[in-house]
């Protein structure tokens, strides 16, 4: 078993760590036996040979002058042999670190078999990346993916995960920390979001002179959504695989990207041991748009709609609430657009705290409601129900933390409750 994918940038440092950071310093014998290794990894395997020569012959001329002799352990190397190698290469994919030490069996291949497992076990531990899916107020859905798992392994995990999504009117996919993954995976989510065949991507392989063609699936289990509005929140460590499916969905018009430019890495590869306890990541492959025949290397995604990553989630929603509130023919969508909205707003922008008087002045006994004023909060009682604070949205409009609706609007003889389709109670102050 071995998989072939996008370096998943967010995965190193539990490399790091599992690994441990308390080794030996490598001697001068070894340090030559690793910079050999990668070099002739990098002449028989990197997507560049001409690269793969320059890179190679620059990390032994630093050897040669001695760079790494005073390098305290291997995780020091790796940095400084990450840092030189990409001095030559460019490539932010090509990096050397401490990796877990293998379990079991001598031969390369029971330890490579052993080490796909591991991160298998690891990536289900993980939920396959999906960390969070929710329905938003408004009826917008929200997914929170931090990698994308092999679709072997995580399929079934992602399936449900769409499926959760397929009845909502606007679609928020965040990868502001999605370190990349599996082309597979990118392949099986991208399918919901397209009705006809549509050539998403293309991966060029070294080994063999290949190009693979990645196109939508003829079939997904459960609804497609696609004249659903989508929406790909970005940030800088955006990286890899994350930046595909960015880009791929850009460059053929069916989502908005919004947040920041992503990290610039476009050529996947696949995990070599090195000796020491290291390990290498080196791009085999690179990808190649079908449509602008390009890729996202060194340059990253821009973002449709560039703003900082912690502002993208606010940003899109708000889009995605207007968006639904303008179009379509659903009465009862744009009203519950609408009334998200106002919520949203008072998240954004938050109103001044009201004064100790004025909530005095509002609390008090409506019909079977009872407002009171305690530690700088509202709270609304009714009857034997569990008491609710309020949280304000207007100057007049208040919402129970925790509760889509009633929400309350005081007036001058009382209080109303009003609902998301118009329907409202006046409750007479007592």
């Amino acid at each position: 078993m071995k998989l072939t994918r996008f370096c998943r940038l967010l995965s190193v440092p539990l490399l790091l760590a599992s690994a441990g950071a308390q080794m030996p310093k490598i001697d001068a014998a070894r340090q030559t036996e690793i910079v050999e290794k990668i070099s002739g990894l990098l002449k028989d395997n990197y997507v560049f040979p001409d690269v793969a020569e320059k890179a190679g012959q620059f990390i032994q001329s630093q050897l040669a002058k001695g760079a790494y002799t005073d390098i305290a352990g291997p995780m020091a190397l790796g940095m400084k042999l990450t840092a030189d190698l990409q001095s030559i290469s460019h490539d932010k994919h090509m990096r050397v670190f401490l990796a877990p030490p293998p379990r079991g069996g001598d031969k390369d291949e029971e330890d490579a078999q052993s080490r796909e497992r591991r991160f298998l076990r690891q990536d289900a531990r993980n939920n396959f990346g999906f960390v969070k899916v929710e329905r938003l107020q408004g009826n917008v859905g929200y997914l929170d993916l931090r990698g994308f798992s092999p679709a072997e392994f995580g399929g079934p995990t992602a399936i449900a995960a769409m499926n959760f999504l397929a009845n909502t009117d606007a679609v928020i996919i965040d990868l502001r920390k999605n370190g990349g993954g599996d082309p597979s995976m990118i392949q099986l989510i991208s399918s919901y979001f397209f009705k006809e065949p549509t050539h998403l991507n293309n991966l060029y392989w070294r080994k063999g002179d290949r190009t693979d063609q990645f196109w939508t699936l003829p079939y997904v289990s459960g609804k497609r959504m696609d004249d659903t509005p989508l929406y790909v929140l970005t940030s800088a460590r955006t990286f890899s695989g994350a930046e595909e499916f960015t880009n791929n969905m850009k460059v053929l018009k069916r989502a908005k990207i919004i947040g920041e430019t992503t990290g610039g890495g476009a050529n996947p590869g696949g995990f070599f041991p090195l000796p020491g306890g290291l390990g290498m990541f080196i791009p085999t492959g690179r990808a190649i748009n079908p449509v602008t025949g390009k890729n996202w290397e060194g340059t990253g995604v821009e973002p449709d709609e560039k703003v900082l990553a912690d502002d993208a989630y606010n940003v899109a929603y708000r889009e995605a609430l207007t968006k639904i509130g303008s179009s379509g023919n659903d009465p009862q969508a744009k009203a519950d657009a609408a009334w998200a909205r106002v919520a949203l707003e008072a998240r954004i922008q938050p109103l001044p705290t009201l004064s100790p008087e004025a909530m005095g002045h509002l609390a008090g006994t409506y019909g079977t409601r009872r407002i009171t004023a305690e530690g700088g909060y509202m709270y609304l009682q009714m009857e034997d129900h569990p008491r609710h604070r309020l949280l304000q949205l207007t100057a007049d409009t208040f919402a129970m933390e925790g509760v889509e609706a009633p929400r309350l609007v005081f007036g001058s003889t009382g209080l109303t409750e009003v609902y998301p389709d118009g329907r409202k109670e006046e409750l007479a102050r007592q």
